[in-house]
């Protein structure tokens, strides 16, 4: 018996790309053959997927004749009513044996398993989904872990089976782990770190290969059942650079954009006064969602760099401009970090060249680092050094910990290392343009937004 495994993961929405995939795939599929994807193919970057909750990756799966999908972490960075939304309009399976809700209920419409016949083979398809630690109750999820999710898998699915197959987004690494400890596992399709093997590893018996990430690739395993068990007979990945789009997938990704983009121009409110942007210098756009940021959490003060967004906001407001404006998928964070960590922050973000270097960084997809923006607090520098900080109206102590209201990519330092020293973490899962949206539709914060809280020495606001 033999079986031929046709596999894309991390495509991370780059649909152009999947279009020359889903012409190999398309050419390459018969009876014989599963398509696999290993999780993160949803990615919400796209406005395809903003304007649709996510549909037209659904759309793209489906007519690709995919089999089965596994969750990564970008199918569940949009919240939880869009994950279900996606998996109740589907037929494509999404699997993962070890996400549940945060009180332990399942998620509408995801498989722990699935069983698939195919040439009278019954292969079992399960997935493992990551733990993304402290965003985890921001998402309203809880994530198992995932050899005790394999696990009690294995034992209930026990003589229901051929062929165990795992597509796991937990990272090579511990795909490797998996393959020692579970002799029932015969094939893994690996994800999440973007690993590209130009051939199949045979690790502990179990056959491991990963096709890289954003659709530059198909993985293909072939396998055959012997006296001996499942045996690797065939492997490669096959390079989508010079394939032909598929004319079928760019058309349902041009009605997509339409569709989307006509249910994200609508308006949504208008604005009295501008708020205008810069990337260098205090403005009232980025001022907002400190603003926003301090009034929405528990918090000390609030601090956020203006890199987060890419331009202003005038006259009437969508979501489309909200997207444009801050296309980030990055979330409103709580920290705790220490007074001289805060004020070397500010006292780097006095030089423009930090504030103009690159901001690249998990999540963010703007293009600078830009200043760094309060709320509740005030700072007075000299152009070249700080001079004061007051953190509501009291002077800020250097060894005490203050709790932060900010967005998880100055939490993890990017832009501003000092800012990584801290502690206490924690998620919403809202994003930062969530933030505008909400605050920028009230009159009083938009005018305090241009009150300015950094402030040259001497100089009164």
């Amino acid at each position: 018996m033999k079986l031929v495994i046709l596999h894309t993961n991390d495509i991370h929405s780059r649909y152009e790309n999947f279009a020359k995939a889903a012409t190999i795939l398309k050419q390459r599929k018969d009876d014989q053959t599963l398509i696999l994807e290993g999780g993160d193919f949803a990615d919400f970057r796209a406005i395809e997927l903003q304007g649709t909750k996510g549909e037209a990756a659904l759309q793209l799966l489906e007519h690709t004749g995919y089999d089965a999908l596994t969750i990564g972490n970008n199918e569940t960075f949009n919240g939880m009513d869009t994950l279900e939304h996606m998996t109740r309009t589907t037929r494509v399976p999404f699997i993962s044996n070890n996400l549940s809700k945060l009180d332990r209920t399942a998620i509408e419409g995801v498989c722990p398993s699935i069983i698939v016949e195919k040439s009278r083979v019954r292969i079992l398809i399960t997935g493992s989904s990551p733990d993304l630690g402290g965003f985890n109750e921001g998402l309203g999820l809880h994530v198992e872990d995932y050899k005790k999710a394999l696990r009690s898998t294995l034992d209930e699915r026990e003589g229901q089976y051929d062929l165990c197959l795992v597509l796991s987004h937990v990272g090579t690494e511990a795909d490797a782990e998996i393959a020692e400890a579970f002799d029932e596992v015969g094939v893994i399709i690996s994800a999440h770190d973007h690993q590209l093997y130009a051939e199949a590893k045979v690790i502990h018996g179990s056959i491991n290969h990963s096709a890289g990430s954003f659709a530059e690739h198909v993985g293909v395993v072939e396998v055959e059942k012997t006296s001996d068990g499942w045996q690797l007979v065939h492997s490669e990945v096959l390079p989508t650079e010079h394939a032909q789009p598929d004319p079928d997938t760019l058309h349902l990704l041009k009605q997509s954009k339409e569709v989307a983009i006509s249910n994200l121009r609508q308006p949504l409110f208008s604005l009295e006064h501008p708020l205008w942007h810069d990337v260098v210098e205090e403005n009232p756009l980025t001022n907002l969602i400190a603003d926003g940021l301090f009034d929405w959490l528990d918090c000390d003060f609030a601090i956020i760099n203006s890199g987060i967004a890419n331009a202003g906001l005038f006259d009437f407001v969508s979501r489309k401009k909200l997207i444009e404006v801050c296309p980030s998928p990055l979330n409103p964070t709580t920290f705790e970090v220490k007074g001289e960590d805060i004020k070397q922050a500010l006292e780097e973000s006095l030089d423009a060249q930090v504030c103009l270097a690159d901001g690249k960084g998990p999540g963010f997809r703007g293009k600078f680092v830009g200043s760094l923006h309060v709320a509740g607090a005030e700072v007075v520098h000299d152009g070249k050094a700080i001079q004061h900080v007051a953190i509501q109206g009291a002077p800020l102590e250097d060894d005490r910990w203050y709790t932060v209201g900010s967005s998880d990519y100055l939490h993890r330092g990017s832009g501003y290392p000092s800012l990584a020293n801290n502690r206490n973490e924690s998620y919403r899962p809202e994003e930062i343009k969530d933030v505008i949206e909400k605050y920028a539709q009230k009159k009083e914060f938009v005018e305090r937004a241009h009150d300015k809280r950094v402030m040259l020495e001497g100089v009164k606001p």
